[in-house]
């Protein structure tokens, strides 16, 4: 059998670099320099340089400063983010079971209308809400009209609020990766733990739920990451006191103009978020997503 020159072996071997250089480039370009830039910017000391600049003096203490003082934004970021998942995920898995076992020829239509809402802005989804949970629309008056709500009680404006919108924008996020592994999933399967006498509650949760674990892990982590960092549902459904940890870090770079304290609260949210997703990734044995 013939073999290749040996001056064609190099070459062949650069082929996969040359083809990755592109996305390298790209990574480099608009990944590694701004995190770099974000985590300098972290370590300055804008009390640091007599003529008030910025100076890199890794000045750690931006750190503490920043969560002595928004703690608070940070946790409930957190909480709003944790109750969308678990709206989106409750939500979500009926939503993906039922297109990918009940749909049939109407399965690709679903599908169309579930990713439909992106072909729409993010602003003009949240504000649709606005005018949704409004306090004269047709939800609060019907709630008001059945004693749900007071007569002086209202959803706008409140943490209520705020997580519909978050589960609503980020429902697809949820959807998709669930029916990517339940369609994956061996009808056969289902037939034989029933066949075993297992009730359709039990071969759901012996069987259906742990093959699905890839779509529920890959699906909460698509939801929760983006959502902690959202700033526009609670900037145009919630009110000061639920104000999210991405409304202070957007105040402080563009309003108060403290690059220090934005930066070094978006490194902790980025830290956070890494850790918690590192601990749930291990916890939930999903070999496929580690």
């Amino acid at each position: 059998m013939a073999t290749a020159p040996a001056a064609v072996r190099p070459r062949r071997k650069l082929t996969g670099y040359w083809l990755i250089l592109p996305a390298a480039l790209w990574l480099g370009f608009f990944f590694v320099i701004p995190l770099y830039s974000l985590i300098a910017n972290s370590l300055y000391d804008p009390d640091g340089s007599p003529l008030g600049g910025y100076e890199v003096t890794y000045h750690f203490g931006n750190f503490t400063d920043a969560l002595e003082q928004y703690w608070k934004p940070l946790l409930r970021s957190l909480g709003y983010a944790g109750l969308a998942t678990a709206f989106c995920l409750v939500l979500g898995y009926v939503l993906a079971y039922a297109i990918a076992f009940k749909a049939g020829k109407w399965r690709n239509l679903l599908l169309v209308l579930v990713i439909a809402p992106f072909f729409t802005s993010f602003l003009i989804r949240t504000l649709s809400w606005k005018l949704i949970l409004a306090d004269d629309g047709f939800i609060v008056n019907s709630l008001q009209a059945v004693h749900v709500l007071g007569p002086d009680d209202r959803l706008l404006a409140t943490p209520f609020a705020v997580i519909a919108g978050l589960t609503y924008n980020f429902l697809p996020f949820m959807v998709l990766p669930l029916y990517a592994s339940l369609e994956k999933i061996d009808g056969r399967l289902i037939e034989a733990a029933g066949d075993l006498y297992a009730s359709p509650a039990r071969a759901f949760f012996k069987v259906t739920l742990p093959l699905s674990m890839p779509g529920v892990v890959a699906g909460t982590l698509l939801t929760f990451i983006p959502a902690a960092g959202d700033y526009i549902n609670a900037d145009l459904l919630g009110n000061p006191n639920t104000r999210m940890v991405g409304n202070v870090i957007q105040d402080l770079f563009t309003s108060i103009n403290d690059y220090a304290a934005a930066a070094a609260l978006s490194v902790i949210l980025m830290v956070v978020i890494i850790s918690m997703v590192l601990v749930y990734v291990r916890k939930a044995g999903t070999e496929e997503l580690v």
